[in-house]
C-alpha cells in the first residue's frame, strides 16, 4: 500500500469521502448536523495494529521467526494467512485463528465479497534490514500508518513492549510492516463497482460491447505521475481509473480501470493499456479520474456514492463532464488529511492523441486512437 505524496491532495478516503458527500451531506442539509466521520479507516487500521503486536509476540519462537524470515526474502509481501494456515511451528498455527477473524473484519469494513480473499499480509520495511535480519536480529513489528505524512509510527517487540520509531529514517532495527493486500482488494472492489454500476469486469478493462466488425478505444501508450520522496514504510501505489461517460441508454456510465502496473512516481509506464471502449457510450467525449487504493476504501459505500451522486445525472442531448461531480462530492473536511485522488482528464476524446497533461498538473498520458477488430 503506497499513497503518493504529491499526487495526493488530501481526502482520508475519496471512497468514503464519496459516501459522506451523497449521502452524509444529504443528511446534514436536512438535519443541520455535520456530516458523519468515516469509520472503514480506523477499522482498518485497528486490525492492523492487532496483527502487528500479534505477530510480534510470535517471533520469540524461534522456528517461527525462521519460517517467517524465509519467506519473506526477497521482499515478498506474505500472505498471513496463508502462512498461518500452513505453519508448522506453534506460534505460527496459534495466529492463524486471529489472522483469519482480522481478514473477516477488513473485508466487511471495505464492503468486499469474502471471494476477495485474504488481505492481511507482511514485508519487510526497508531492502537495507535484510543483513541485520539474516544475521539472527529479532525483528519489530509495526502497523503501516496510513498517512504518507505521518512523522512516527509504533512498532511491537516479541515481549510486547513498543518503541517509537521516526517514519522519516530508516530504522537499524529490521522491522516487519502488517498492511493489507491493495491490488487483491481493487480488484474485488472494481468486481463490485461494476455489478453496481454496469461497468467493467476488474481483469478485462473497459467492457466489450457487441459490435459487428470491432470498436473505437483509447489506448494508453504512456502515463506518468508526478512526486517527491516516499517514506520508508510505504509500497508500490495501486492505482486505477474511473472513466465516466453517458451510455448508450442515455444513462451515466462508470468504468472503473485497473492500473495494477503505475505502483511508483517518476516513472514512465507504457502499458499498451486500453482505458476507453467507445462503442459503450452515446458520445465521443468521456472524462478519467485516476485514483489510489489506501487501503480504507470501502467498495460498497463507493458504488452507492456513485450511484447516488452521478446517476443521477440525465443526459440532456448533449456531453457533460462528469468529473467535477465526482470531487464535488468529496467534502471539505477530507481534503485535509490521506487523499485518494490523483488527477484527472475531462473530455477526453475518441480522436484524442499524444500528450494530455491532468487537470492537477500531477500526471499525463500518451494515448492514441486504437481500433480493436472482432475477427
Amino acid at each position: 500500500m503506497s499513497t503518493i505524496s504529491t499526487l495526493r491532495v488530501g481526502a482520508v478516503g475519496a471512497v468514503l469521502a464519496l459516501v459522506l458527500g451523497a449521502a452524509a451531506q444529504t443528511a446534514s442539509a436536512r438535519t443541520g448536523a455535520p456530516p458523519q466521520q468515516p469509520r472503514a479507516h480506523s477499522a482498518v487500521q485497528a486490525v492492523e495494529e492487532e496483527t502487528a503486536r500479534a505477530v510480534a509476540a510470535s517471533l520469540g519462537d524461534s522456528a517461527w521467526r525462521d519460517g517467517l524470515r524465509a519467506a519473506a526474502r526477497g521482499g515478498a509481501e506474505v500472505d498471513l494467512s496463508a502462512l498461518t494456515a500452513h505453519a508448522s511451528a506453534d506460534a505460527g498455527r496459534k495466529l492463524a485463528a486471529p489472522v483469519a477473524e482480522g481478514n473477516s473484519r477488513i473485508l466487511a469494513a471495505k464492503g468486499l465479497d469474502a471471494a476477495t480473499g485474504p488481505l492481511l499480509r507482511l514485508r519487510l520495511g526497508d531492502a537495507s534490514m535484510r543483513p541485520a535480519l539474516d544475521a539472527g536480529a529479532v525483528p519489530w513489528v509495526a502497523a503501516a500508518p496510513a498517512s504518507d505524512r505521518a512523522t512516527t509510527l509504533t512498532a511491537y517487540d516479541s515481549r510486547g513492549r513498543a518503541h517509537t520509531l521516526d517514519a522519516t529514517q530508516v530504522p537499524r532495527q529490521p522491522v516487519y510492516l502488517v498492511d493489507i493486500d491493495v491490488s487483491r482488494a481493487l480488484a474485488g472492489g472494481a468486481e463490485i463497482l461494476r455489478r453496481t454500476l454496469g461497468g467493467t469486469p476488474a481483469a478485462a478493462g473497459p467492457a466489450v460491447s457487441a459490435a459487428a466488425n470491432g470498436w473505437w478505444g483509447t489506448k494508453i501508450d504512456a502515463i506518468e505521475v508526478s512526486d517527491d520522496e516516499e517514506p520508508w514504510f510505504k509500497g508500490g501505489a495501486e492505482m486505477y481509473a474511473l472513466v465516466t461517460g453517458f451510455g448508450l441508454d442515455g444513462k451515466v456510465r462508470v468504468d472503473p480501470v485497473d492500473m495494477p502496473y503505475l505502483d511508483y512516481d517518476g516513472t514512465v509506464y507504457r502499458p499498451n493499456q486500453i482505458l476507453v471502449n467507445w462503442s459503450n457510450y452515446k458520445y465521443n467525449l468521456a472524462d478519467v479520474v485516476l485514483m489510489e487504493e489506501d487501503g480504507s476504501t470501502n467498495y460498497q459505500a463507493l458504488a452507492k456514492a456513485i450511484a447516488a451522486v452521478l446517476l443521477t445525472i440525465t443526459d440532456q442531448g448533449a456531453y457533460i463532464p462528469l468529473v467535477n461531480a465526482v470531487l464535488d462530492a468529496i467534502p471539505t473536511e477530507w481534503w485535509t488529511d490521506d487523499p485518494d485522488y490523483v488527477d484527472s482528464w475531462y473530455t477526453l476524446a475518441r480522436t484524442s492523441s499524444g500528450r494530455l497533461d491532468g487537470a492537477r498538473g500531477n500526471g499525463w498520458m500518451n494515448v492514441s486512437p486504437y481500433w480493436v477488430s472482432a475477427f
